[in-house]
């Protein structure tokens, strides 16, 4: 049986180029200022956020990455690095020998909070400068839409 490729028309092919291309410069932008600023790279700053989130700071390492999108190898890596540079400890769940959580150290607090207005502000500069209120809804209605729908059919 031949499948027929539902290939993107004209618009919808510059639509999608061009919120690749916007995910892509926006990153870039936060990420090298968050290092240049921060001494924090995109990957730990999402680590940390997501612990500062959680309650007591931390969470299941799997439930960590299931949150970022990220395999286990990779959170397990990241993990490790940012517990070598102090910002946050491994600790063994007692209830299950085989689960860790992550934990938030208070250096790992104490840099979250020196970044998040760097970063703030970089996010009204870089995007939020350049976008109506009532744009900045519609897109927060897309994106609510389509990651719930991912969310759905997640495995």
């Amino acid at each position: 049986m031949t499948e027929t490729v539902r290939w993107l028309t004209p618009e919808e092919q510059h639509a999608w180029r061009c919120f690749v291309r916007l995910q892509k410069t926006l990153r870039g932008r936060l990420s090298r200022l968050l290092q240049t600023q921060s001494n924090l790279s995109e990957a730990d700053f999402a680590v940390l956020v997501e612990l500062t989130d959680a309650p007591d700071g931390r969470q299941r390492v799997l439930d960590l990455a299931r949150a970022l999108e990220w395999e286990k190898s990779r959170i397990s890596h990241q993990i490790s690095r940012m517990a070598t540079r102090g910002l946050v400890m491994r600790e063994e769940c007692v209830e299950d020998g085989r689960g860790a959580f992550a934990v938030i150290t208070d250096a790992g607090r104490a840099m979250i909070e020196a970044a998040a207005p760097l970063h703030v502000e970089a996010v009204r500069t870089l995007f939020l400068d350049h976008v109506t209120p009532a744009e900045l809804r519609v897109l927060a209605q897309i994106s609510e839409r389509v990651v719930e729908k991912l969310n759905e059919d997640a495995p």
